[in-house]
């Protein structure tokens, strides 16, 4: 039995009737009241009428909090997200549910956060959230059939290192958090498209968020990927682009009318310079001399992932790759994979990120040693982040240790 309206077993029409009755005193309040909307809540939480209650209830008061149901009408967005995020809800799948596109490669997330409130970016999803429930209810209408879900297609062409940024990961994460507590059943399936390495490590990364239920929606594609796609969505339902037929009326394939195509945030955007980060570890640099810190990588494919400050002045940095753990090599033994260089990260923190092509034993290096008379104050962060197994990754495919080595030359 699906849970849904017309296949139900015993155990989940009773489990409806109790919800329904439990929840009079807030029906009113719902976007909507139809055994269809109340079932999403009861299949997320497996027919646990009072967890499904409890979840439900929670999402009244979010949509009080964030005025939902005005959000699509009366909040003006940031002009920034409407102008450089890129993708949106263009055409319907064969059994006419919406369909989503999130495009990755256009959008550098660090410019984007740099230029609107963590707030602002949520309400943001959110309105986009209540714009698909919006569309699957007009599409019930058009086509006399309930249609409550969404096809959604993860566009990973040019997803760089820029897109494994901290800050954009953490929020990436709340954003997740918040569809699955505030918009259950609404997935129907998710296509990745033209995925690489990057995209399981950036995987990796969030896919706790997400239940088991919707992980088992995240379907990645290979190189055929235009053909799946066409089984599912009929050629005048898909953009040229994507290997469609469906173009704007200018005959553009890409089809800008529908789907931004976001870009390069201009600076005059920023409303800030940089995004207060938490650091991990502290360490005091000698004047004259170096810091180094060594992560094992076992196998190609990890990515470390950085950000520091210095106090009083700038500080040297680079990475460095080596053989073996533990063993004292000075900068000049090590092989330089990315070039050391001051950094004014007293005035700006910095961040960074690095793809691990091979295995070794990676060396971050803060140096000091071009200074005679000051010594140093970092405050750092480093993690390695590993493929996801979920996805295109073999299973036990990377460790990660960290071992820090004495300051030396």
């Amino acid at each position: 039995m699906s849970g849904r309206v017309g296949d139900p077993s015993p155990r989940q029409a009773e489990a409806l009737a109790q919800f329904r009755e439990k929840i009079q005193d807030v029906l009113p309040q719902c976007p909507f009241q139809s055994d269809h909307f109340l079932l999403r809540w009861l299949r997320a939480r497996n027919f646990n009428v009072q967890k499904s209650e409890a979840m439900l209830r929670k999402h009244l008061e979010f949509r009080k909090l964030i005025k939902a149901d005005t959000i699509t009408t009366e909040w003006k967005p940031p002009e920034v997200l409407e102008k450089y995020l890129a993708g949106g809800i263009c055409g319907y799948d064969r059994e006419g549910s919406p369909v989503y596109y999130d495009v990755v490669g256009p959008v550098d997330p660090k410019p984007i956060l740099l230029s609107v409130s963590k707030q602002d970016f949520i309400k943001y999803k959110v309105r986009d959230c209540e714009m698909l429930w919006k569309e699957c209810d007009l599409q019930s209408a058009r086509l006399g059939k309930t249609v409550e879900s969404v096809t959604m297609i993860y566009d990973c062409e040019d997803m760089g290192l820029k897109h494994l940024w901290k800050p954009a990961a953490d929020l990436g994460g709340e954003i997740l958090t918040m569809f699955e507590d505030n918009y259950p059943e609404t997935l129907k399936r998710l296509f990745v498209i033209k995925a690489h390495t990057l995209f399981s490590v950036a995987y990796n990364l969030v896919k706790h968020f997400l239940s088991e239920e919707t992980r088992r929606k995240v379907i990645v594609l290979g190189s055929n990927w235009q053909e799946v796609l066409l089984k599912h969505i009929d050629p005048e339902e898909l953009p040229g682009i994507y290997g469609g037929k469906m173009t704007d009326p200018d005959g553009d394939a890409r089809c800008r009318t529908k789907l931004k195509q976001g870009g390069q945030v201009p600076h005059s955007y920023y409303a800030r310079e940089f995004i207060k980060v938490q650091y991990d570890q502290c360490v005091s640099i000698s004047r004259g001399s170096s810091h180094q810190l060594e992560y094992e990588i076992l196998a190609p494919g990890c990515v470390l992932r950085w950000q520091f400050c210095s106090e009083g002045a700038d500080i040297g940095f680079g990475v460095f790759l080596k053989k073996k753990l533990g063993e004292r090599m000075k900068a000049g033994q090590m092989q330089e994979v990315v070039p050391s260089q001051r950094y004014n990260a007293h005035l700006v923190p910095e961040d960074g990120s690095f793809t691990c092509a091979e295995p070794g034993v990676y060396v971050l290096r803060f140096d000091n040693t071009y200074s005679m008379l000051q010594s140093k104050k970092v405050s750092f962060a480093v993690e390695v982040l590993l493929p996801s197994n979920d996805s295109q990754s073999d299973p036990g495919m990377s460790k990660a240790s960290e071992q820090e080595a004495p300051s030396s030359q």
